[in-house]
């Protein structure tokens, strides 16, 4: 964990109320798929934590929601102005390479640290089948990106005003094993779907490191830190709620 200044190359709006952030800077530690940063936003006390979506050399890519004040300042900045990370923060997921068809499921802006994952699957020479969901047609996106890594990408919308009705459950009977993010309902109804898998989950954070220990959760193996243990926790350690 460290802290770096980066650079804003680009800062537009790709849906309704999100965000597409590229950083240019110290990439170091950041390219594991499910890691994240807690960015400085000024007029906020606290950090706001950000998946990473994807990094190529130099450059960090990160896709948010604008939801309260801290993101919307963020989606205010400019091309050229300078923003601090405090990262890499996070497990991250693990890859499997003797999973020969994996599933990847993502929704909503649970979406965007899935896509570093596939391209990493398919590096090794996997090939994932991978569904998304969304809940209206304004707020797709990545679907072009996730196609140039796999053509079997399936896209579902609430309201079916985007390719097919219905929720990500639908894409599939039974899975072996998922690799998912996004809200809790949608990662608990996968559970019950598959053989196993790695779940990264959303929590409401402090400092993002483990220090306040503000987002501790309990898992069958005790209590552990959804920002410093997790975000990603496999199927068998979570302990859903009644």
């Amino acid at each position: 964990m460290r802290k770096d200044e980066f650079l804003i190359i680009s800062n537009e709006e790709i849906a309704k109320y999100i965000y597409k952030m590229v950083l240019k800077g110290n990439t170091k530690g950041y390219d594991k798929p499910g890691v994240f940063a807690t960015l400085t936003v000024k007029e906020c006390y606290l950090n706001r934590p950000i998946s990473i979506s994807m990094v190529e050399k130099d450059y960090i890519t990160l896709v948010y929601k604008v939801v309260g004040k801290g993101t919307e300042l963020m989606s205010k900045m400019k091309k050229n102005e300078s923003i601090t990370l405090l990262g890499p923060l996070g497990n991250g997921y693990e890859l499997i390479k003797d999973i020969e068809s994996p599933l990847i499921i993502g929704g909503g802006i649970g979406i965007p640290p899935l896509l570093n994952l596939a391209r990493k699957l398919k590096e090794m020479g996997l090939t994932p089948k991978v569904i998304l969901g969304f809940n209206d047609i304004s707020e797709v996106f990545y679907i072009n990106e996730f196609k140039k890594i796999t053509e079997d990408v399936n896209v579902f919308t609430l309201n079916g005003t985007y390719e097919k009705q219905g929720m990500v459950t639908d894409g599939f009977e039974h899975g072996d094993y998922i690799y998912a993010c996004g809200p809790m309902p949608m990662l608990r109804a996968l559970s019950n779907k598959c053989d196993g898998g790695q779940f990264s989950l959303e929590a409401r954070m402090g400092c993002g490191f483990g220090a306040c220990m503000g987002c501790s959760i309990e898992t069958t193996k005790g209590t552990k830190r959804v920002c410093k243990e997790g975000p990603v926790f496999s199927k068998e350690e979570i302990i859903w709620e009644d």
